[in-house]
């Protein structure tokens, strides 16, 4: 999904996947849009609340949204991005959520020279890219992928995982890192197994790995075919500890899965129970606005927004010193889902969680919380070429 960020007479323009299409990119029919539609509410929160304080301060001016459509083919992102900033003549971009409509989006802001804040795109791929116009602002699926492997091989001790995925971008690079560092501990993934999106039989995957013997599964994709998977395993007498992305953190996942949901444990990119007045604040907010609960689109679009329109507070209406102004931030960023540091690839490194499934509730913890250990870097046994151990 992208927001887009217009001050002076053209508005602020949304665009994001709330339309239902056919998208490659996605895998297919599109999953997306109640994603979208999440960040859009967010956004639309983050502007309210700006206005209600005087808007852009250096004119007296508003903020306004127009929202777009970018759940297309692949590729149509990047004619959404000239048409913001050549046409629209936009100061600052927010989005997206998925993974190849995102990387088309930051090469043509690259061109276009336009700051672009991501706050849905967890794929880790998206800031390796290192362009200096792009920022994020939640963690990716590599420090959740690493805090996960972590509990399950240096906690639990597992030695054989396997993994079912969504036959999309989403799936497949979503556990890169969960297959990356199993094999620096020494412990290779034991079978990856992909599905096609909204499937309904899952009886293939899951009885070959039963048959490989593993002793828990991780899965990456939606929350609805997570549930799904999980009642057919549990069906099928497969009563492996099952592991979820953050998508699945959700309460469908909660509804469909019913009495099997209790001990799943996913990874997640913030503490959505926590005191924090700022959290407090947006969420009674959002809960007034909209009659509903906010997600972690919602108010990590929120938090993005409103560090859009702090920087161009800041630096006024200059695409080039937007940039630089949240760049070289002399300290993190306090929002709703906590403090966001920056990497020097302007990614977020704030803290990651993982989240656990009882009594239809969700509970989240830290690393901390969980006594989860981290690993050391061993010396190097030049005379065996061997690694005594490994880290992440």
């Amino acid at each position: 999904m992208f927001l887009e960020e217009v001050v002076a007479e053209n508005g602020n323009l949304v665009v994001g996947p709330y339309l239902i299409e056919v998208s490659v990119a996605t895998g297919g029919k599109s999953h997306e849009e109640v994603l979208g539609k999440a960040m859009l509410r967010g956004c639309q929160l983050a502007i309210e609340h700006a206005n209600e304080h005087g808007g852009y301060h250096k004119r007296s001016i508003p903020f306004e949204l127009v929202v777009a459509n970018d759940n297309g083919l692949w590729g149509a992102s990047g004619n959404e991005i000239v048409d913001m900033a050549y046409e629209d003549k936009v100061w600052a971009i927010l989005g997206t959520i998925d993974g190849a409509n995102s990387h088309i989006a930051i090469r043509v802001a690259l061109k276009a020279e336009l700051p672009m804040m991501n706050s849905g795109d967890t794929d880790p791929t998206f800031i390796e890219t290192n362009i200096p116009w792009v920022f994020r602002c939640i963690g990716d699926d590599r420090q959740m992928g690493y805090l996960l492997v972590d509990y399950m091989y240096r906690k639990l001790k597992y030695s054989r995982v396997g993994i079912m995925r969504a036959s999309n971008r989403y799936g497949r690079f979503g556990v890169r890192e969960i297959k990356d560092g199993s094999r620096r501990l020494g412990h290779p993934v034991i079978l990856e197994m992909a599905y096609q999106v909204g499937g309904d039989d899952f009886s293939l995957q899951l009885g070959r790995l039963k048959a490989a013997n593993v002793e828990a599964i991780v899965h990456w994709g939606d929350a609805r075919d997570g549930a799904v998977i999980l009642n057919q395993m549990r069906a099928l007498g497969m009563n492996h500890p099952f592991y979820a992305c953050d998508r699945c953190v959700s309460d469908e996942f909660l509804d469909l899965a019913g009495a099997n949901a209790d001990g799943v444990i996913c990874a997640y990119p913030w503490n959505p129970t926590c005191d924090d007045p700022d959290y407090v604040a947006f969420a009674h907010a959002h809960r007034k606005r909209f009659q509903i609960e906010p997600d972690t689109y919602s108010a990590h679009a929120y938090d993005g927004m409103n560090m859009l329109i702090w920087a161009i507070q800041h630096a006024g209406l200059n695409r080039a010193r937007i940039r630089d102004v949240l760049a070289h931030r002399p300290s993190p960023y306090k929002g709703a889902t906590g403090f966001i540091p920056l990497s020097a690839a302007l990614d977020d490194l704030g803290e990651v969680f993982l989240a656990r499934a009882e009594g239809g509730e969700w509970t989240f913890h830290s690393r901390a919380d969980l006594d989860i250990p981290r690993g050391t870097i061993a010396p190097r046994d030049r005379a065996n070429r061997k690694t005594v151990s490994a880290e992440l």
